[in-house]
This record gives C-alpha cells, sequence and structure tokens, in this order.
C-alpha cells in the first residue's frame, strides 16, 4: 500500500496523484535523518506504485521547507560531521531519486525554501508553482556551510552561473517574482490559490501519455545532470567537511539566537 498515514512525511495517491506532504510543521519542516529516511520511502512507493503518474511535493504548516533542522544539527556538537555525512546522503539520494522517476515532480511551494532541504527540493522538481508570498534563499553560507541536495550543480544550470553565485554565496532572499524572473520557478499564484494551481497542474499530467512523459523528462535531466553522481560525492564529503568547523558551529549558533555570526575562518 503506498499511503503513509503519520510520520515526518505523508503520502497518498488519489486520481494518478502521489501527494508528498513533509510534516514537520512545527520546526518549518526542517531536515533530519527520520524526514529524510521518510522522504526517500514516499518517493520509492511513489516509483512502485503503477497508480501514480505524477508526484505533488508540498509542505504541512506554514512553510514548505526552512532547510535542515538546526537546533537538532547544533545538539551535536563536534560529532556533527558524522550526523551531516548521513543526512547529506540521504538528501542527495531524495533529489537523485526526484529527477530519476519517470513521473513528472511538481513543488507546491509556500512561505520558505531554503537550504538544501527547500532549494534542493526545488532544484530537482519538475515544476515549481510557488504562493506569490513564497521566498527562496540558499542559505548555507549564513551558516559557514556550502550547498547541498546537488544545487551547486542544478542551479548554475537552471539559472546561469551569475546569478547562482550571487543565490549561492550572498544567499539574498529571492522573492517568488524574482525566482519567476530568473528561471527558477515555474508560476506564481496568489496564496488562496496555490494549492488548486497545483493540483491542476498535476491532474493536466496525470492525464496525458505517461511513457512520453516519461522519455521527455529523462531526455531533459540526461542534459542538464551529466556527472551529478560525482557531483554530488564531492558536495558530500565538503559539506561533511564543513559541518566540523567551529565556523559551522558558529553559523549554527548564531541561527539560533537570532544574532550576527562572528566567522574566523576557522
Amino acid at each position: 500500500m503506498s499511503a503513509i498515514t503519520e510520520g515526518p512525511v505523508l503520502l497518498d495517491v488519489r486520481d494518478g496523484v502521489g501527494h508528498i506532504r513533509l510534516n514537520r510543521p512545527e520546526a518549518s519542516n526542517g531536515m533530519n535523518v527520520e524526514l529524510l529516511a521518510g522522504l526517500q520511502d514516499a518517493i520509492e512507493r511513489c516509483s512502485a506504485d503503477a497508480a501514480v503518474r505524477v508526484v505533488l511535493l508540498s509542505g504541512e504548516g506554514p512553510n514548505f521547507c526552512a532547510g535542515g533542522d538546526v537546533k537538532e544539527f547544533a545538539s551535536h556538537g563536534e560529532q556533527l560531521p558524522a550526523y551531516i555525512r548521513r543526512a547529506t546522503a540521504q538528501l542527495q539520494d531524495a533529489a537523485a531519486a526526484l529527477i530519476g522517476l519517470d513521473e513528472p515532480v511538481i513543488a507546491s511551494v509556500h512561505g520558505f525554501a531554503a537550504g538544501g532541504g527547500g532549494l534542493g527540493l526545488v532544484c530537482a522538481a519538475d515544476f515549481v508553482i510557488a504562493a506569490d508570498t513564497a521566498r527562496f534563499m540558499s542559505g548555507a553560507t549564513r551558516v559557514g556551510m556550502a550547498p547541498d541536495a546537488g544545487a551547486s550543480l542544478l542551479l548554475p544550470r537552471l539559472v546561469g552561473i551569475r546569478r547562482a553565485m550571487d543565490i549561492i554565496l550572498r544567499s539574498p532572499q529571492l522573492t517568488a517574482q524574482e525566482a519567476l524572473e530568473i528561471g527558477l520557478i515555474t508560476r506564481v499564484v496568489p496564496e488562496a490559490e496555490l494549492a488548486a494551481a497545483a493540483q491542476a497542474l498535476a491532474d493536466e499530467l496525470a492525464a496525458m501519455a505517461p511513457l512520453g512523459l516519461a522519455a521527455s523528462k529523462r531526455l531533459i535531466w540526461t542534459g542538464l545532470t551529466a556527472g551529478l553522481r560525482e557531483h554530488l560525492d564531492e558536495e558530500a564529503r565538503i559539506v561533511t567537511e564543513l559541518s566540523g568547523t567551529a565556523d559551522s558551529r558558529e553559523g549554527l549558533a548564531a541561527v539560533i539566537e537570532r544574532r550576527s555570526p562572528k566567522f574566523e575562518g576557522r
């Protein structure tokens, strides 16, 4: 049975659409290893279910996904690299699995889409429908880290190297309209219309020829993601290495304490 009715990720299948919902609203759907394991499970169930023709990914609560769970990350202290190694591998596997699905993937984004969890999943989706109030941000450098989920490869190919460099290094907040203008997302709709617009697109795709959609999606992503697996491995190595630095611990503490970080390059 495909449905997942409790836990940090929910799944139900209706009329050919697999609805995957991140379900840690109290943490802005911040990613930890439990959520990431649930996300992998949901994607695998969609892939194995012949009734699923489209996957619709969304988040419960006020945000799509605000990235990694900084409080949980900070709680690991100097043992953080081991935790990050596991979490990064899970996130990268989930992003690669979304790209590799035969079925089109729609991300329905409201609130914040930040970090590897938020922005990374946006980059891995085939369509992104965003509320006009949505915000997009890389966020990694703000906590002394580097992007993951393949964003350092996919983002430059989606929006161009100059914009990607700005988004990743400076980590500004992008409005939904700004994200649309640079090609990061597909469509912007009023917040009150987001769920209906995403569902309408899912229904449209579910009624189309699945083999033709799958082949077309595969051709596009094959050209875009040449060298993805090797790049993911390098991302994981760098992110794990950075998570052991004093700067990363300072960055996480600053986010939790709502202050500006003081980085020392160590």
